[in-house]
């Protein structure tokens, strides 16, 4: 018997001295993996929110059942408001990019989530201008990047849905704009260092 709780205290001695070290081992092993030190430093991530008010009422009567998922409370835009707002100049302020400029590092994965209740594009152009959709440019002629629409691939790309979000990767040195193609006075400033 005595033989035997030898035994097994030598094995549960050896077996704490293992454990004890594995933290260490582990550490060192991952240190020698080539994408180890990726994941000790990964990319710095910025998150933009696309925002807007559509009255589900409204916009589902006209444009089609559950276009519009808001489920914001208070204040919600009409369909025709959105329009009448956008023709006089004066457009809805409510239906934006947050925030309105971002300054970043090289490598920085930009990450766009729709908080809203309707699809937005977040589209890289040269510079703001109109959408795709007349009604809603008020006096300005369509960008080049968004005048195709969604028959674009850059523009149908871009596209974010309710509830989902886009990464970006990848972005170059220098100042990028971005513009919702559909509403397009949602727009957005990006610096990268």
């Amino acid at each position: 018997m005595t033989a035997l709780m030898s035994h097994f205290v030598a094995r549960l001695f050896v077996m704490t001295l293992i454990l004890g070290f594995a933290p260490t081992v582990t550490y060192i092993f991952a240190q020698d993996q080539p994408h180890a030190q990726h994941r000790a430093n990964p990319p710095a991530l910025a998150q933009v929110v696309a925002l807007d008010e559509c009255d589900p009422t409204t916009f589902n009567k006209v444009v089609g059942p559950d276009f519009c998922k808001n489920i914001a409370l208070g204040y919600q835009t009409t369909f025709n408001d959105l329009f009448k707002k956008a023709e006089e100049g004066t457009p809805d302020r409510k239906w934006d990019f947050e925030p309105d400029t971002l300054h970043i590092h090289e490598g920085t994965i930009l990450s766009v989530v729709n908080q809203g209740g309707e699809p937005h594009t977040f589209t890289e152009v040269e510079k703001f201008g109109g959408g795709f959709i007349k009604g809603l440019n008020g006096s300005e002629a369509p960008v080049p990047e968004c005048e195709a629409g969604f028959a674009s691939v850059a523009v149908a790309r871009t596209r974010i849905l309710q509830g989902s979000h886009l990464e970006l990767t990848g972005l170059s040195k220098g100042e990028h704009h971005f513009q919702c193609c559909i509403h397009p006075w949602m727009r957005m400033t990006v610096e990268v260092k």
